[in-house]
């Protein structure tokens, strides 16, 4: 999906039309295109929207960085930051053999019951607070490379928002901000709760199950609706990274796959919406396929102009236009002065003989 997204912001790119070296499945580019869109990264006729040039700066999976961007608009971009940055590095914890309880009661300690991503931002600005110290992180069981790497890899990413002109500012106490931010990005990973500790994709419908070592997990808060940073599957299918959200967030940031039953609404009222909705569809296709039409059109007669082009001569090309020129020169000469001797008459001179 990056490969695409960052092909797309090049002008010779025309999605299936483009000639990579390796080419991949058309499927699989046809499944990047849907998630971009999904991301609104996409419009509706498959060209980069605003959005979409942003995310192309930021050396990220799109859904980090456009959970980067939204958190400038929703005012909490530093903390959003520092959960971008750990969640590209490995597992900030670990569980030595034999201290697996204490290891888990450290752990404990920076969990917020309502996110894993919170439990990040957490773990940071407590290491931040104890000034980096590598002596506090082995006491919490966490590694202390790890945290030097969210730290540069914080840096790089600070670095190009301040290149991008992005505001940076914290949200402070305030974490509901930054749970809806993270909803954002990842609306389209969202589950419902089904029974006691289970719960079902709200799109497919597919079982999943909180991981052991999620803030969610055991902690006697239920949240109802949850979005996850990735699966990971062994006995079951269980969900890494989890917060919990509101129902209505997930309507608000995800109209293409949720909404609220609205009792007031009539039926006559939502089928006249969706045909509104269908017909803007079909005139933003017109409008793309004519933009397409006359940059085909530019492109052809761009090439036209090259081809009628003098060739530009190289300097051992030079040599061979030069030796031409001269056997054209020579040849015309000799052929005027055969003319020239036909039209011109013979002479009669007086024959000399010698005395």
């Amino acid at each position: 999906m990056l490969l695409v997204v960052s092909s797309l912001s090049l002008p010779v790119f025309f999605s299936f039309q483009f000639h990579f070296m390796d080419p991949p499945p058309e499927e699989n580019i046809l499944n990047s295109m849907y998630q971009l869109w999904i991301l609104a990264a996409l419009d509706n006729t498959g060209q980069l929207t605003k959005l979409g040039r942003k995310m192309v700066e930021f050396p990220l999976d799109p859904s980090l960085s456009k959970m980067l961007i939204i958190s400038e608009e929703m005012g909490c971009s530093l903390d959003v930051l520092i959960i971008v940055s750990m969640l590209s590095v490995p597992s900030i914890f670990f569980r030595p053999r034999g201290r697996e309880e204490d290891s888990d009661a450290a752990r404990e300690k920076f969990q917020v019951p309502e996110s894993d991503h919170l439990t990040y931002l957490n773990v940071y600005q407590q290491w931040k607070t104890n000034g980096y110290s590598g002596q506090w992180c082995a006491d919490h069981f966490i590694h202390v490379k790890a945290m030097r790497k969210v730290r540069e890899v914080r840096a790089q990413l600070k670095e190009i928002m301040e290149q991008q002109k992005m505001k940076m500012v914290s949200s402070g106490s305030d974490w509901d901000v930054v749970r809806k931010c993270v909803c954002a990005a990842f609306f389209h990973q969202a589950a419902r709760l089904k029974g006691i500790g289970e719960y079902v994709n709200t799109r497919t419908g597919v079982p999943m199950h909180l991981h052991p070592t999620s803030a969610l997990f055991g902690m006697g808060f239920t949240a109802d609706h949850i979005v996850y940073h990735e699966l990971v599957m062994t006995t079951k299918e269980y969900m890494q990274c989890v917060t919990a959200v509101d129902g209505y967030w997930l309507a608000e940031l995800g109209p293409m796959f949720y909404s609220v039953k609205e009792t007031g609404k009539s039926r006559g009222e939502k089928k006249k919406a969706a045909i509104e909705q269908t017909a803007a569809m079909e005139r933003e296709m017109k409008e793309a396929e004519e933009e397409l039409k006359r940059r085909r059109e530019k492109a052809e007669e761009d090439a036209e102009k090259e081809r009628s082009r003098d060739v530009i001569a190289t300097p051992g090309h030079r040599q061979q236009i030069e030796v031409k020129k001269k056997k054209k020169s020579k040849k015309k000469d000799k052929d005027e002065d055969e003319e020239e001797a036909v039209r011109t008459p013979l002479r009669k001179t007086p024959f000399r003989m010698g005395i």
